[in-house]
């Protein structure tokens, strides 16, 4: 029985839960990178875009299955442990929160780095502890402000990359474009650019497995987790290749005069100096809800962690009895946070993937041993649950390969920690690793 009373509430809405996802990959992501995947693809982005949404809808729709085996909020740890086994399980989740313990510090500093751009008066470091504190405390206070927060600032976001598109459209109408097929194929495309864009969109989609973490906050998960998975990965693959389409129909190839400040100069190029900077600060006020939502689904983890005692009960098992947030989990995340002050973005972004890759191929292969352990007593599809998770495995494995040589590093010697610690916590593997009691589920 659990010693801690207050127990998470399920109140949040398919809706809440989708826009949560959504926030979590950052509807303006698509115009941040839009000249980087041109660049790659030679002119192809919204073909880069479609594969690589293909590509990771095969882990969405894994773990879209195991959420509704299993609706609790520990995500590919619970699920790897339930199919693999509890000491694989444990390195699934020491594994995944390479990536949800830092995540917050990358949006954290993305968020700053662009303030300071607009605000160079206010240096990139306060504004990473105006973020970090904003962020916290709207968490602490409770999910129905988060919730609030999100819809409004996800909401203003969604509408500002459709605006940029009607002001694209407009432009369009007095600039035709050539061909309407071109940046879907064209004389410079290669399966091999175009694969190796895809790679790099890839990145870009981190973030629909956030929505598991939710599960026991929202109403009915067993039905509604799995379809935010995959509404979330389909809404914003879907936006994404349609604005890349429509930037490219504006800029036609690969060749920029700087990349990674492409859609800044289009956004100049169809509105005007005024429109491409209010745009941008827009953007940069939405952006917001990305860290709010980064940190919310991080502290559900911990939290989840600490209740099945794999981190310490005390601190990381319990909820503050009004707000039943796990308050000190986000205020953990936020001095984990504070390691941003000292890195570039580059870096901090260099090494999270290793453990969301992992942590997606580890979801796919808990659906193929699901399909074999029930194979006599389950019809099950072939390619539902064998087929299309391998080559999730396959995609996923393949993108952990494409890393630098920095992030398998980093990577690797976490994942010697984990076994370290979980050689202490079985005492040398003589004993099971801690796991949670399902009657807790609901309990704190």
């Amino acid at each position: 029985m659990s010693n801690n009373p207050v127990k998470l509430t399920a109140s949040l809405s398919l809706t809440s839960v989708v826009l949560f996802g959504l926030a979590y990959m950052a509807p303006s992501l698509v115009l941040v990178i839009f000249g980087v995947i041109a660049q790659v693809s030679s002119g192809t982005a919204p073909s880069a875009f479609l594969l690589a949404t293909g590509a990771m809808l095969l882990s969405a729709l894994s773990y879209a299955k195991m959420a509704r085996l299993f609706p609790v909020s520990g995500s590919a740890y619970f699920y790897a442990r339930q199919m693999l086994g509890s000491q694989l399980g444990f390195l699934v989740g020491w594994l995944i929160l390479l990536d949800y313990l830092f995540m917050p510090m990358v949006a954290w500093l993305v968020q700053s780095v662009f303030l300071n751009v607009q605000f160079p008066a206010i240096p990139v470091w306060a504004w990473m502890l105006i973020n970090i504190v904003l962020t916290t405390l709207v968490n602490i206070l409770g999910l129905s402000l988060a919730d609030r927060t999100n819809k409004l600032l996800t909401g203003l976001g969604i509408v500002l990359v459709l605006l940029f598109v009607v002001f694209c459209l407009i432009f369009l109408g007095h600039e035709p474009p050539v061909s309407l097929t071109e940046p879907l194929w064209n004389a410079s495309s290669t399966l091999v650019g175009v694969s190796a864009a895809a790679a790099v969109a890839a990145y870009s989609y981190l973030g629909f497995d956030a929505v598991t973490t939710m599960a026991e906050d929202t109403r009915d998960a067993k039905r509604n987790i799995p379809r935010a998975v995959v509404l979330v990965m389909a809404t914003a693959g879907l936006l994404f290749a349609l604005v890349a389409y429509i930037m490219q129909l504006v800029h036609p190839g690969g060749v920029f005069e700087d990349a990674q400040i492409a859609s800044y100069l289009m956004s100049v190029e169809v509105g005007g100096q005024a429109f491409a900077d209010w745009l941008n600060l827009g953007f940069i006020v939405s952006g917001f809800a990305s860290g709010l939502i980064v940190q919310l689904s991080t502290s559900r983890l911990l939290y989840f962690m600490g209740r099945a005692d794999v981190l310490p009960r005390p601190l990381f098992g319990t909820l503050h009895p009004r707000t039943r947030t796990p308050v000190f989990n986000l205020l953990f995340t936020s001095v984990i946070g504070l390691i941003g002050l000292n890195i570039t973005v580059e870096m901090a972004t260099s090494f999270i993937n290793f453990g969301a890759f992992l942590g997606f191929t580890a979801v796919n292969l808990c659906v193929i041993c699901y399909f074999y352990r029930t194979r006599r007593t389950r019809r099950l599809g072939l390619f539902g649950y064998l087929l299309f998770p391998l080559l999730g495995m396959c995609v996923n494995l393949y993108l952990v390969s494409q890393l630098s040589s920095t992030a398998i590093t980093i990577g690797l010697c976490w994942l010697a920690i984990g076994v370290i610690y979980l050689i202490w916590l079985t005492r040398g593997f003589r004993r099971s690793a801690p796991e949670l009691n399902m009657t807790e589920r609901a309990g704190g």
